[in-house]
Protein backbone atom coordinates (compact mmCIF):
# COMPACT_ATOMS: atom_id res chain seq x y z
CA UNK A 1 0.00 0.00 0.00
CA UNK A 2 2.45 2.52 0.87
CA UNK A 3 5.38 1.81 -1.76
CA UNK A 4 2.82 1.16 -4.64
CA UNK A 5 0.89 4.81 -3.63
CA UNK A 6 4.40 6.69 -4.12
CA UNK A 7 5.49 4.70 -7.65
CA UNK A 8 3.75 6.42 -10.51
CA UNK A 9 1.95 4.38 -13.11
CA UNK A 10 5.24 3.83 -14.87
CA UNK A 11 6.95 2.44 -11.82
CA UNK A 12 9.43 4.78 -11.04
CA UNK A 13 10.05 7.43 -7.78
CA UNK A 14 11.61 10.91 -8.22
CA UNK A 15 13.87 12.37 -5.83
CA UNK A 16 16.21 15.21 -5.59
CA UNK A 17 19.93 14.01 -5.36
CA UNK A 18 20.24 15.93 -2.41
CA UNK A 19 17.76 14.76 -0.45
CA UNK A 20 18.65 10.89 -1.55
CA UNK A 21 22.10 11.74 -0.33
CA UNK A 22 21.11 12.94 2.87
CA UNK A 23 19.11 10.03 3.25
CA UNK A 24 22.22 7.77 2.88
CA UNK A 25 24.54 9.63 4.82
CA UNK A 26 21.82 9.37 7.85
CA UNK A 27 21.50 5.75 7.99
CA UNK A 28 24.74 4.73 7.53
CA UNK A 29 27.03 7.09 10.34
CA UNK A 30 30.46 5.10 11.18
CA UNK A 31 31.46 6.27 14.64
CA UNK A 32 34.64 6.97 15.45
CA UNK A 33 34.70 5.88 19.25
CA UNK A 34 37.28 7.87 21.77
CA UNK A 35 36.21 6.17 24.81
CA UNK A 36 38.40 8.25 27.51
CA UNK A 37 36.81 7.21 30.51
CA UNK A 38 33.43 5.55 32.06
CA UNK A 39 31.10 6.93 29.46
CA UNK A 40 33.18 4.33 26.92
CA UNK A 41 31.68 1.61 28.75
CA UNK A 42 27.93 3.05 28.20
CA UNK A 43 28.93 3.51 24.69
CA UNK A 44 30.23 -0.17 24.40
CA UNK A 45 26.72 -1.31 25.97
CA UNK A 46 25.08 0.44 23.10
CA UNK A 47 26.40 -1.62 20.64
CA UNK A 48 25.11 -4.89 22.95
CA UNK A 49 21.65 -6.60 22.03
CA UNK A 50 19.67 -5.33 24.34
CA UNK A 51 20.06 -1.41 22.60
CA UNK A 52 21.31 -2.50 19.39
CA UNK A 53 22.81 0.35 17.87
CA UNK A 54 23.14 -1.40 14.88
CA UNK A 55 19.33 -0.74 14.30
CA UNK A 56 20.58 2.69 12.84
CA UNK A 57 22.95 1.70 10.80
CA UNK A 58 25.75 2.56 13.50
CA UNK A 59 27.36 -0.80 14.48
CA UNK A 60 30.69 -0.56 12.21
CA UNK A 61 32.07 1.09 14.88
CA UNK A 62 35.72 2.51 12.51
CA UNK A 63 39.19 2.85 14.98
CA UNK A 64 40.18 4.21 11.79
CA UNK A 65 39.22 8.37 11.72
CA UNK A 66 39.89 7.83 7.81
CA UNK A 67 37.09 5.70 7.86
CA UNK A 68 34.57 7.32 10.00
CA UNK A 69 32.41 10.43 9.71
CA UNK A 70 30.93 10.47 13.46
CA UNK A 71 33.03 11.20 16.65
CA UNK A 72 32.03 9.95 19.95
CA UNK A 73 33.56 11.74 22.40
CA UNK A 74 32.89 9.50 25.82
CA UNK A 75 34.48 10.80 28.76
CA UNK A 76 37.14 13.48 30.82
CA UNK A 77 39.09 15.11 28.64
CA UNK A 78 42.08 16.51 29.74
CA UNK A 79 44.37 19.36 28.05
CA UNK A 80 46.93 16.91 27.31
CA UNK A 81 44.26 14.31 25.50
CA UNK A 82 42.83 17.43 23.72
CA UNK A 83 45.34 18.01 21.02
CA UNK A 84 45.20 13.71 20.35
CA UNK A 85 41.48 14.21 19.74
CA UNK A 86 41.97 17.20 17.90
CA UNK A 87 44.57 15.30 15.61
CA UNK A 88 42.37 12.34 15.16
CA UNK A 89 38.99 14.62 14.62
CA UNK A 90 41.08 16.52 11.96
CA UNK A 91 41.95 13.27 10.06
CA UNK A 92 38.61 12.46 9.44
CA UNK A 93 36.82 13.07 5.95
CA UNK A 94 33.94 16.23 5.47
CA UNK A 95 31.40 15.30 6.38
CA UNK A 96 31.79 14.97 9.83
CA UNK A 97 29.71 15.42 12.97
CA UNK A 98 30.73 15.15 16.71
CA UNK A 99 28.43 13.65 19.77
CA UNK A 100 29.85 14.51 23.61
CA UNK A 101 28.74 11.92 25.37
CA UNK A 102 28.45 12.48 29.35
CA UNK A 103 28.79 15.46 31.83
CA UNK A 104 32.60 15.67 31.69
CA UNK A 105 32.91 15.81 28.23
CA UNK A 106 30.26 18.93 27.44
CA UNK A 107 30.81 20.76 30.19
CA UNK A 108 34.33 19.15 32.43
CA UNK A 109 31.37 17.50 34.88
CA UNK A 110 32.96 17.43 38.81
CA UNK A 111 36.52 18.14 37.91
CA UNK A 112 37.35 21.83 38.32
CA UNK A 113 41.02 21.35 37.77
CA UNK A 114 43.67 22.82 35.86
CA UNK A 115 44.15 19.62 33.99
CA UNK A 116 40.67 19.31 32.42
CA UNK A 117 38.87 21.14 29.53
CA UNK A 118 35.46 22.46 30.74
CA UNK A 119 34.02 21.78 27.46
CA UNK A 120 35.22 20.21 24.37
CA UNK A 121 33.58 23.23 22.75
CA UNK A 122 36.27 24.66 23.47
CA UNK A 123 38.31 23.18 20.36
CA UNK A 124 35.96 21.15 18.79
CA UNK A 125 32.99 21.75 17.29
CA UNK A 126 29.89 19.48 18.74
CA UNK A 127 26.35 18.75 16.84
CA UNK A 128 24.82 16.78 19.81
CA UNK A 129 25.42 16.97 23.49
CA UNK A 130 24.21 13.59 25.34
CA UNK A 131 23.56 14.38 29.00
CA UNK A 132 24.19 12.35 32.14
CA UNK A 133 27.12 10.61 34.27
CA UNK A 134 27.35 8.70 32.96
CA UNK A 135 24.59 8.59 30.37
CA UNK A 136 22.93 5.51 29.56
CA UNK A 137 23.06 3.39 26.13
CA UNK A 138 19.46 4.76 25.28
CA UNK A 139 20.55 8.57 25.68
CA UNK A 140 23.09 7.85 23.06
CA UNK A 141 20.62 6.03 20.93
CA UNK A 142 18.71 9.23 20.91
CA UNK A 143 21.46 11.03 20.10
CA UNK A 144 22.23 9.71 17.03
CA UNK A 145 18.40 9.98 16.53
CA UNK A 146 18.71 13.58 17.03
CA UNK A 147 21.84 13.35 14.55
CA UNK A 148 19.99 11.67 11.88
CA UNK A 149 17.31 14.30 11.71
CA UNK A 150 19.67 16.90 11.10
CA UNK A 151 21.53 15.38 8.28
CA UNK A 152 17.81 14.45 6.93
CA UNK A 153 17.08 17.89 7.52
CA UNK A 154 19.91 19.11 5.55
CA UNK A 155 21.37 20.91 8.62
CA UNK A 156 25.06 21.36 8.35
CA UNK A 157 27.58 19.67 10.57
CA UNK A 158 29.11 22.18 13.29
CA UNK A 159 33.02 21.77 11.47
CA UNK A 160 30.97 23.32 8.22
CA UNK A 161 29.57 26.29 10.19
CA UNK A 162 32.55 27.40 11.76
Amino acid sequence: MGLEEKLSKDGFVTSKIDALLQWCRSNALWPMPMGISCCAIEMMASAAARFDIARFGSEVFRFSPRQSDVMIVAGTVTYKMSKVVRKIYDQMPEPKWVIAMGACTSSGGMYRTYSVVQGIDQFLPVDVYVAGCPPRPDNLLNALITLQEKIKNGEKAASEKV
